[in-house]
Formats: C-alpha cells, sequence, structure tokens
C-alpha cells in the first residue's frame, strides 16, 4: 500500500521529535506523543500488534519525557547527560532479547516469523531506548541506530514507504544527536572530577 496523507503527517511529527531531541529541546515530547497517537492507529490496522502497543507506550513516556526534562529545567538548569557502564548495556542487551523471544512465543500468529521476530525486536529495542532518551544516557542514540534499520526494513515489508524513509533518515540523526550530546557528556564528567557515574541514568 501506498503512503497516506495521515502517515506523512505522523512522519513529520516523528521527525520534528527527533530534531529537537538532538537539540536536548523539551518540546520534542509533544511531538513524540502526538506522532505515537497517529501511528497507534495505523499499525494497528495493520496488524502490527507490537508496533502498536509501542506507540501507547511512547504516549506514556512522552508525558513522563515532558515532566522529567521541564522539571530538571526548573530546579537545576537541565537534566544533564549522562553514561552507563559496561554491564548496564549487556542488561539492556540481554532483556531485549529475551523479551523478543518470549514475546514471539506468546503472541504467536500467522504472520511471517521473521516479521514476528522484527516487530518484537524492534518494540522491545525501543521501549530501552526510549527510556534512556528519557534520561538523557548518551548511548540511548547508538541503540536507535540499530533499532532504526530494522525498523526500517520491517516498515518498507508492510507498505509503510514513507516511515521507511523516515528511520533511514533517523539513523542519520541519531549519529547527529550522539554528537550534540558528546560535549555536554564531557561538561558533566568534569564537573563531577572526571569520575562516572553509573547510576545518572536513573531516576
Amino acid at each position: 500500500m501506498g503512503s497516506s496523507l495521515i502517515e506523512w503527517v505522523a512522519v513529520a511529527l516523528a521527525l520534528a521529535y527527533v530534531l529537537l531531541a538532538t537539540r536536548q529541546s523539551r518540546w520534542c515530547w509533544p511531538a513524540a506523543g502526538l506522532s505515537g497517537a497517529i501511528y497507534l492507529l495505523l499499525f494497528a490496522r495493520a496488524g502490527l500488534t507490537m508496533q502498536a502497543a509501542l506507540q501507547a507506550f511512547y504516549i506514556v513516556m512522552a508525558v513522563y519525557g515532558w515532566i522529567a526534562w521541564r522539571a530538571s529545567h526548573g530546579q537545576a538548569g537541565e537534566l544533564p547527560v549522562s553514561d552507563w557502564p559496561a554491564r548496564w548495556h549487556f542488561a539492556a542487551a540481554a532483556l531485549v532479547i529475551a523479551a523478543t523471544v518470549t514475546n514471539v512465543y506468546l503472541l504467536d500468529g500467522d504472520e511471517d516469523p521473521l516479521v514476528r521476530y522484527a516487530d518484537s525486536f524492534v518494540a522491545w529495542g525501543s521501549v530501552v531506548a526510549t527510556w534512556m532518551m528519557t534520561r538523557k544516557v548518551i548511548e540511548n542514540w547508538l541503540y536507535w541506530i540499530v533499532f532504526d534499520l530494522v525498523a526500517a526494513s520491517l516498515y518498507f515489508s508492510q507498505g509503510f514507504n514513507a516511515t521507511a524513509g523516515l528511520f533511514l533518515v533517523y539513523i542519520v540523526l541519531a549519529v547527529r544527536g550522539y554528537l550534540q550530546w558528546r560535549p555536554g557528556l564531557g561538561k558533566r564528567e568534569a564537573g563531577a572530577g572526571g569520575a562516572g557515574n553509573p547510576a545518572a541514568g536513573t531516576p
């Protein structure tokens, strides 16, 4: 199927979200919430169960992200950029893989098995990466490069061509976001005397 006008609206809002997020603007979250609401309807109609559920999660995280970024802005400048130690990344990867396999097993359907695995992998991976984004964990951008590549392939296979193109653009923006957030991480480490805080990415 071709890309509809409503899909293009969702694409524009989703693109605005990422561009604003690279600039650490909390206005990225309203754009994310509106885009998520549109995509929830589109993916539900297309039978992409996990992608539809993911959009519901995005809407909730958009509210949380707005509150978290706004509260920190009012209290002490802004939420600082942080990073995770290697063990947290291993745990995150294990969680995504385990959740993906379990999800596919529990929600067995008529879809191509590869589509179901990609659907679940993108959904659970995006849950982790979005949480990292709300807490300004810099590696979220590296996670998005992987998940966006898989997502672009999934959406293209389901006829969401505009969205597939968007996620290819996301890959470039993820690299840009990582590079733009790096100076903020350096300032944080300098302010802490060069000692990283592994728990900085958690509330």
